[in-house]
Protein backbone atom coordinates (compact mmCIF):
# COMPACT_ATOMS: atom_id res chain seq x y z
CA UNK A 1 0.00 0.00 0.00
CA UNK A 2 1.49 3.15 -0.85
CA UNK A 3 0.17 6.21 0.63
CA UNK A 4 -1.31 9.37 -1.26
CA UNK A 5 -2.30 13.04 -1.19
CA UNK A 6 -5.33 14.40 -3.16
CA UNK A 7 -4.94 18.37 -3.16
CA UNK A 8 -8.25 19.89 -3.17
CA UNK A 9 -9.28 23.72 -3.18
CA UNK A 10 -9.96 24.75 0.63
CA UNK A 11 -13.28 24.10 1.92
CA UNK A 12 -14.09 20.82 -0.53
CA UNK A 13 -11.94 18.51 1.50
CA UNK A 14 -14.53 16.43 2.56
CA UNK A 15 -16.50 16.42 -0.16
CA UNK A 16 -13.51 15.21 -1.77
CA UNK A 17 -12.84 12.11 0.81
CA UNK A 18 -16.69 11.04 -0.71
CA UNK A 19 -15.30 11.06 -3.58
CA UNK A 20 -12.23 9.08 -2.99
CA UNK A 21 -14.62 6.24 -0.92
CA UNK A 22 -16.46 5.60 -4.08
CA UNK A 23 -13.36 4.81 -6.04
CA UNK A 24 -12.19 2.80 -3.62
CA UNK A 25 -9.41 4.75 -1.51
CA UNK A 26 -8.42 3.20 2.29
CA UNK A 27 -7.31 4.94 5.29
CA UNK A 28 -9.22 9.03 4.29
CA UNK A 29 -8.13 11.66 5.99
CA UNK A 30 -9.17 14.77 4.89
CA UNK A 31 -6.77 17.91 5.95
CA UNK A 32 -5.89 21.12 4.76
CA UNK A 33 -6.60 21.82 1.19
CA UNK A 34 -6.35 17.55 0.15
CA UNK A 35 -6.59 14.77 1.62
CA UNK A 36 -4.96 11.60 3.05
CA UNK A 37 -5.37 7.70 1.29
CA UNK A 38 -4.03 4.68 1.03
CA UNK A 39 -4.05 2.00 -2.05
CA UNK A 40 -2.22 0.25 -4.46
CA UNK A 41 -1.36 1.19 -8.13
CA UNK A 42 -3.94 0.76 -9.85
CA UNK A 43 -6.05 3.15 -7.19
CA UNK A 44 -3.51 5.69 -8.04
CA UNK A 45 -4.05 5.11 -12.14
CA UNK A 46 -7.84 4.81 -11.38
CA UNK A 47 -8.46 8.26 -8.87
CA UNK A 48 -6.32 10.11 -12.04
CA UNK A 49 -9.02 9.09 -14.10
CA UNK A 50 -12.08 9.16 -12.48
CA UNK A 51 -11.42 12.34 -9.72
CA UNK A 52 -13.81 14.93 -10.58
CA UNK A 53 -12.61 17.36 -7.65
CA UNK A 54 -8.64 17.11 -6.88
CA UNK A 55 -6.18 19.04 -8.85
CA UNK A 56 -3.19 16.71 -8.64
CA UNK A 57 -2.37 13.27 -6.69
CA UNK A 58 0.84 13.16 -5.10
CA UNK A 59 2.43 9.67 -3.84
CA UNK A 60 4.35 10.43 -0.80
CA UNK A 61 8.31 9.09 -0.87
CA UNK A 62 9.70 10.15 2.33
CA UNK A 63 9.22 12.71 4.83
CA UNK A 64 12.76 14.45 6.13
CA UNK A 65 13.82 17.37 8.63
CA UNK A 66 14.70 20.78 7.34
CA UNK A 67 15.62 23.11 9.63
CA UNK A 68 17.64 25.08 7.15
CA UNK A 69 19.00 24.64 3.67
CA UNK A 70 21.89 22.49 4.13
CA UNK A 71 19.68 19.96 6.12
CA UNK A 72 17.05 20.04 3.52
CA UNK A 73 19.88 19.39 0.68
CA UNK A 74 21.47 16.23 3.12
CA UNK A 75 18.40 14.39 3.70
CA UNK A 76 16.82 14.98 0.54
CA UNK A 77 20.30 13.57 -0.58
CA UNK A 78 19.99 10.80 1.42
CA UNK A 79 16.94 9.42 -0.42
CA UNK A 80 17.94 6.45 -3.03
CA UNK A 81 16.57 8.40 -6.23
CA UNK A 82 17.19 5.67 -8.52
CA UNK A 83 14.50 3.89 -8.12
CA UNK A 84 12.32 7.07 -9.04
CA UNK A 85 14.51 8.65 -12.07
CA UNK A 86 17.56 7.87 -13.65
CA UNK A 87 19.89 10.59 -15.67
CA UNK A 88 17.49 9.40 -18.74
CA UNK A 89 14.52 11.19 -17.48
CA UNK A 90 13.77 14.92 -17.17
CA UNK A 91 13.10 16.57 -13.62
CA UNK A 92 11.27 19.53 -12.10
CA UNK A 93 10.87 20.27 -8.63
CA UNK A 94 7.92 21.96 -6.97
CA UNK A 95 8.33 23.57 -3.44
CA UNK A 96 5.03 24.78 -1.52
CA UNK A 97 5.27 25.75 2.53
CA UNK A 98 7.87 27.38 4.26
CA UNK A 99 9.78 27.93 7.27
CA UNK A 100 12.13 30.54 9.36
CA UNK A 101 15.15 29.94 7.29
CA UNK A 102 13.60 27.66 4.58
CA UNK A 103 10.88 31.03 3.27
CA UNK A 104 11.39 31.16 -0.62
CA UNK A 105 9.77 28.32 -2.63
CA UNK A 106 12.14 28.89 -5.48
CA UNK A 107 15.17 28.24 -3.06
CA UNK A 108 13.88 25.54 -1.82
CA UNK A 109 12.75 23.53 -5.27
CA UNK A 110 16.58 24.46 -6.18
CA UNK A 111 18.10 22.86 -3.15
CA UNK A 112 16.06 19.70 -4.12
CA UNK A 113 16.90 19.54 -7.39
CA UNK A 114 20.76 20.12 -6.88
CA UNK A 115 20.55 17.09 -3.65
CA UNK A 116 18.92 15.08 -6.66
CA UNK A 117 21.22 15.82 -9.89
CA UNK A 118 24.32 15.67 -7.35
CA UNK A 119 23.57 12.12 -6.34
CA UNK A 120 23.11 11.50 -9.70
CA UNK A 121 26.41 12.69 -10.57
CA UNK A 122 28.19 10.89 -7.98
CA UNK A 123 26.39 7.21 -8.76
CA UNK A 124 26.32 7.48 -13.06
CA UNK A 125 28.69 10.64 -13.58
CA UNK A 126 25.91 12.25 -15.63
CA UNK A 127 22.39 13.59 -14.22
CA UNK A 128 18.81 14.31 -15.29
CA UNK A 129 18.01 17.50 -17.66
CA UNK A 130 15.49 19.93 -15.81
CA UNK A 131 11.89 20.32 -17.88
CA UNK A 132 9.53 22.97 -16.23
CA UNK A 133 6.92 22.34 -18.90
CA UNK A 134 6.65 18.67 -19.31
CA UNK A 135 8.73 17.00 -17.09
CA UNK A 136 9.23 12.75 -16.96
CA UNK A 137 8.93 13.13 -13.02
CA UNK A 138 7.35 16.28 -11.14
CA UNK A 139 8.89 16.23 -7.62
CA UNK A 140 6.95 18.12 -4.54
CA UNK A 141 8.44 19.06 -1.93
CA UNK A 142 5.88 20.46 0.94
CA UNK A 143 7.50 22.43 3.86
CA UNK A 144 5.67 22.59 7.64
CA UNK A 145 7.95 23.85 10.66
CA UNK A 146 10.82 21.60 10.59
CA UNK A 147 9.82 18.80 8.56
CA UNK A 148 9.54 18.29 5.14
CA UNK A 149 7.25 15.65 3.07
CA UNK A 150 8.40 15.15 -0.43
CA UNK A 151 6.24 13.59 -3.17
CA UNK A 152 6.17 12.63 -6.74
CA UNK A 153 3.29 14.10 -8.65
CA UNK A 154 1.20 11.68 -10.98
CA UNK A 155 -0.86 13.58 -12.62
CA UNK A 156 1.30 16.03 -14.54
CA UNK A 157 -0.88 19.14 -15.28
CA UNK A 158 -3.93 19.94 -12.80
CA UNK A 159 -6.31 17.16 -13.04
CA UNK A 160 -8.96 20.15 -13.37
CA UNK A 161 -7.43 21.18 -16.81
CA UNK A 162 -9.88 18.01 -18.45
CA UNK A 163 -8.61 18.77 -21.57
CA UNK A 164 -12.27 19.72 -23.35
CA UNK A 165 -12.16 23.27 -22.42
CA UNK A 166 -9.90 25.52 -24.69
CA UNK A 167 -12.66 27.93 -25.19
CA UNK A 168 -13.61 29.83 -22.25
CA UNK A 169 -15.34 32.75 -21.01
CA UNK A 170 -14.53 35.80 -19.00
CA UNK A 171 -14.79 34.38 -15.55
CA UNK A 172 -14.54 30.47 -15.97
CA UNK A 173 -15.30 28.23 -13.21
CA UNK A 174 -12.39 25.65 -12.74
CA UNK A 175 -14.00 22.25 -14.00
CA UNK A 176 -12.99 20.62 -10.40
CA UNK A 177 -15.00 23.70 -8.90
CA UNK A 178 -17.72 22.96 -10.55
CA UNK A 179 -18.37 19.61 -10.20
CA UNK A 180 -18.01 20.35 -6.67
CA UNK A 181 -20.97 22.22 -7.07
CA UNK A 182 -23.14 19.49 -8.53
CA UNK A 183 -21.85 16.96 -5.83
CA UNK A 184 -23.43 19.90 -3.29
CA UNK A 185 -26.23 20.00 -5.28
CA UNK A 186 -27.38 16.69 -5.05
CA UNK A 187 -27.92 16.49 -8.34
CA UNK A 188 -28.70 12.72 -9.74
CA UNK A 189 -28.53 11.50 -13.19
CA UNK A 190 -32.28 10.58 -12.73
CA UNK A 191 -33.47 14.27 -12.44
CA UNK A 192 -33.24 17.38 -15.10
CA UNK A 193 -30.42 20.13 -14.59
CA UNK A 194 -30.63 23.76 -15.73
CA UNK A 195 -27.98 26.42 -15.79
CA UNK A 196 -29.86 29.75 -17.18
CA UNK A 197 -26.37 31.86 -16.73
CA UNK A 198 -23.65 29.10 -18.30
CA UNK A 199 -21.09 30.77 -20.26
CA UNK A 200 -18.87 28.91 -21.61
CA UNK A 201 -20.90 25.94 -20.45
CA UNK A 202 -18.48 24.22 -17.53
CA UNK A 203 -21.57 23.22 -14.88
CA UNK A 204 -23.36 21.56 -17.71
CA UNK A 205 -20.74 20.18 -19.21
CA UNK A 206 -19.65 18.54 -15.74
CA UNK A 207 -22.82 17.59 -15.11
CA UNK A 208 -23.55 15.75 -18.75
CA UNK A 209 -20.17 13.97 -18.29
CA UNK A 210 -21.46 12.74 -14.89
CA UNK A 211 -24.96 11.57 -16.56
CA UNK A 212 -22.90 10.11 -18.83
CA UNK A 213 -20.78 7.88 -16.54
CA UNK A 214 -17.58 9.52 -18.88
CA UNK A 215 -14.36 9.62 -16.86
CA UNK A 216 -12.92 13.40 -16.56
CA UNK A 217 -9.47 11.87 -17.77
CA UNK A 218 -10.26 10.46 -20.30
CA UNK A 219 -10.14 13.76 -22.77
CA UNK A 220 -6.54 14.05 -21.45
CA UNK A 221 -3.64 13.41 -23.70
CA UNK A 222 -0.76 12.37 -20.83
CA UNK A 223 -0.98 11.84 -16.69
CA UNK A 224 2.43 12.35 -14.77
CA UNK A 225 3.03 8.42 -14.02
CA UNK A 226 2.85 7.46 -17.77
CA UNK A 227 6.69 8.12 -18.16
CA UNK A 228 7.63 6.57 -14.47
CA UNK A 229 9.81 4.19 -14.50
CA UNK A 230 7.78 1.63 -12.81
CA UNK A 231 4.22 2.35 -15.54
CA UNK A 232 2.72 -0.44 -15.98
CA UNK A 233 0.97 0.28 -19.28
CA UNK A 234 -1.38 -2.98 -18.90
CA UNK A 235 -2.83 -1.89 -15.91
CA UNK A 236 -3.57 1.50 -17.43
CA UNK A 237 -5.08 0.22 -20.73
CA UNK A 238 -7.34 -1.85 -18.93
CA UNK A 239 -8.91 0.50 -16.29
CA UNK A 240 -9.29 3.13 -19.79
CA UNK A 241 -11.07 0.66 -21.38
CA UNK A 242 -13.30 0.02 -18.54
CA UNK A 243 -13.92 3.42 -18.53
CA UNK A 244 -15.18 3.85 -21.98
CA UNK A 245 -17.10 0.70 -21.34
CA UNK A 246 -18.94 1.17 -18.41
CA UNK A 247 -20.19 5.00 -20.43
CA UNK A 248 -23.85 5.33 -20.64
CA UNK A 249 -25.02 6.26 -24.19
CA UNK A 250 -27.69 8.58 -23.53
CA UNK A 251 -28.88 10.96 -20.61
CA UNK A 252 -31.57 10.03 -18.63
CA UNK A 253 -33.12 13.73 -17.48
CA UNK A 254 -32.59 16.93 -20.14
CA UNK A 255 -29.38 18.92 -19.20
CA UNK A 256 -29.56 23.03 -20.16
CA UNK A 257 -27.48 25.68 -20.35
CA UNK A 258 -28.27 28.94 -21.74
CA UNK A 259 -26.85 32.20 -21.77
CA UNK A 260 -27.77 35.68 -23.67
CA UNK A 261 -23.91 36.25 -25.22
CA UNK A 262 -23.70 34.52 -28.54
CA UNK A 263 -19.89 34.69 -28.34
CA UNK A 264 -19.75 32.48 -25.07
CA UNK A 265 -22.86 29.85 -26.27
CA UNK A 266 -20.37 29.13 -29.32
CA UNK A 267 -17.66 28.57 -27.10
CA UNK A 268 -20.08 26.49 -24.63
CA UNK A 269 -20.84 24.56 -28.32
CA UNK A 270 -17.22 24.28 -28.96
CA UNK A 271 -16.61 22.65 -25.69
CA UNK A 272 -19.55 19.84 -25.83
CA UNK A 273 -18.47 18.94 -28.79
CA UNK A 274 -14.31 18.39 -28.01
CA UNK A 275 -15.93 16.74 -24.94
CA UNK A 276 -18.58 14.23 -27.00
CA UNK A 277 -21.93 15.20 -25.48
CA UNK A 278 -23.01 18.01 -27.93
CA UNK A 279 -25.79 15.29 -28.89
CA UNK A 280 -26.86 15.39 -25.39
CA UNK A 281 -26.42 18.48 -23.97
CA UNK A 282 -29.08 21.59 -25.06
CA UNK A 283 -27.01 24.98 -25.57
CA UNK A 284 -29.39 28.30 -26.27
CA UNK A 285 -28.56 31.83 -26.48
CA UNK A 286 -31.53 33.11 -25.01
CA UNK A 287 -31.97 36.41 -22.36
CA UNK A 288 -32.17 35.10 -18.52
CA UNK A 289 -36.27 36.77 -18.71
CA UNK A 290 -37.17 34.32 -21.43
CA UNK A 291 -35.24 31.30 -19.95
CA UNK A 292 -38.20 28.25 -19.29
CA UNK A 293 -38.07 25.19 -17.34
CA UNK A 294 -36.92 21.96 -19.34
CA UNK A 295 -38.75 19.80 -16.91
CA UNK A 296 -41.54 19.43 -14.43
CA UNK A 297 -38.57 19.41 -11.82
CA UNK A 298 -35.08 19.02 -11.33
CA UNK A 299 -31.74 21.28 -9.83
CA UNK A 300 -31.03 24.59 -10.99
CA UNK A 301 -27.26 25.66 -10.62
CA UNK A 302 -26.00 28.60 -11.62
CA UNK A 303 -23.08 31.36 -11.09
CA UNK A 304 -24.25 34.84 -11.67
CA UNK A 305 -21.98 37.46 -12.18
CA UNK A 306 -20.91 39.18 -8.52
CA UNK A 307 -19.14 42.49 -9.76
CA UNK A 308 -15.63 40.96 -9.04
CA UNK A 309 -14.24 40.13 -12.33
CA UNK A 310 -17.42 40.74 -14.76
CA UNK A 311 -20.68 42.72 -14.49
CA UNK A 312 -18.81 46.05 -12.67
CA UNK A 313 -20.68 48.20 -14.98
CA UNK A 314 -24.37 46.93 -14.94
CA UNK A 315 -27.28 47.20 -12.62
CA UNK A 316 -26.57 43.96 -11.00
CA UNK A 317 -29.03 44.01 -8.00
CA UNK A 318 -31.85 44.38 -11.07
CA UNK A 319 -30.54 41.21 -12.54
CA UNK A 320 -30.22 39.11 -9.51
CA UNK A 321 -34.08 40.37 -8.79
CA UNK A 322 -34.81 39.21 -13.03
CA UNK A 323 -33.11 35.63 -11.59
CA UNK A 324 -35.09 35.59 -8.61
CA UNK A 325 -38.48 36.20 -10.08
CA UNK A 326 -37.61 33.53 -13.48
CA UNK A 327 -36.70 30.63 -10.68
CA UNK A 328 -40.23 31.62 -8.45
CA UNK A 329 -42.23 32.09 -11.81
CA UNK A 330 -40.89 29.38 -14.08
CA UNK A 331 -39.29 26.80 -12.35
CA UNK A 332 -42.12 25.64 -9.69
CA UNK A 333 -40.93 22.01 -8.34
CA UNK A 334 -37.41 22.40 -9.24
CA UNK A 335 -34.16 22.84 -6.33
CA UNK A 336 -32.38 26.18 -7.07
CA UNK A 337 -28.84 26.61 -6.38
CA UNK A 338 -27.03 29.95 -6.60
CA UNK A 339 -22.89 30.37 -6.32
CA UNK A 340 -22.75 34.41 -5.01
CA UNK A 341 -19.72 36.32 -3.51
CA UNK A 342 -21.71 39.32 -3.34
CA UNK A 343 -24.25 39.10 0.02
CA UNK A 344 -25.93 42.37 -0.89
CA UNK A 345 -26.53 40.60 -4.74
CA UNK A 346 -27.36 37.96 -3.35
CA UNK A 347 -30.62 39.39 -1.23
CA UNK A 348 -31.70 40.97 -4.16
CA UNK A 349 -32.96 37.89 -5.60
CA UNK A 350 -35.89 37.70 -2.73
CA UNK A 351 -36.11 34.25 -2.06
CA UNK A 352 -35.54 32.74 1.31
CA UNK A 353 -32.55 30.43 1.06
CA UNK A 354 -32.73 26.90 3.27
CA UNK A 355 -29.58 26.64 3.08
CA UNK A 356 -26.40 28.28 2.30
CA UNK A 357 -22.65 26.49 1.83
CA UNK A 358 -19.46 28.25 2.02
CA UNK A 359 -17.32 27.89 -1.23
CA UNK A 360 -14.29 29.18 -1.90
CA UNK A 361 -14.25 30.55 -5.51
CA UNK A 362 -10.23 30.78 -6.17
CA UNK A 363 -9.49 33.37 -3.04
CA UNK A 364 -13.29 34.55 -3.27
CA UNK A 365 -15.42 33.40 -0.37
CA UNK A 366 -18.49 32.95 -1.48
CA UNK A 367 -21.66 30.90 -0.72
CA UNK A 368 -23.79 28.09 -2.23
CA UNK A 369 -26.99 29.29 -1.54
CA UNK A 370 -30.25 26.60 -1.89
CA UNK A 371 -33.72 27.72 -2.72
CA UNK A 372 -36.66 25.51 -2.39
CA UNK A 373 -39.09 26.55 -5.26
CA UNK A 374 -42.78 25.54 -4.85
Amino acid sequence: MEQYFATVARGLEDTAAQELHTLGARAIAPGFCGVTFEGDQALLYRTNLWARLPFRILVKIAEVRCQDADELYKEIRRIDWEQYLTPDFTLAVAATGKNHQLNHTHFTALQVKNAIVDQQRDRFGQRSSVDTHRPDVQVNIHINRDRATVSLDSSGNSLHRRGYRPAVGKAPLKESLAAALIYLSGWQQTQAFCDPLCGSGTLPLEAALMGLNRAPGLFRDRFGFETWPDFDAGVWQKLRHEAEAEQHSDLMAPIVGCDRDAEVIAQAQDNARNCQVSDQVTLQKIDLSLVEAPASSGVVLCNPPYGERIGRDEDLAAFYKLLGDVLKQRFKGWTAFVLSGNKALARSIGLKSSQRIPVLNGNLPCQLMKYELY
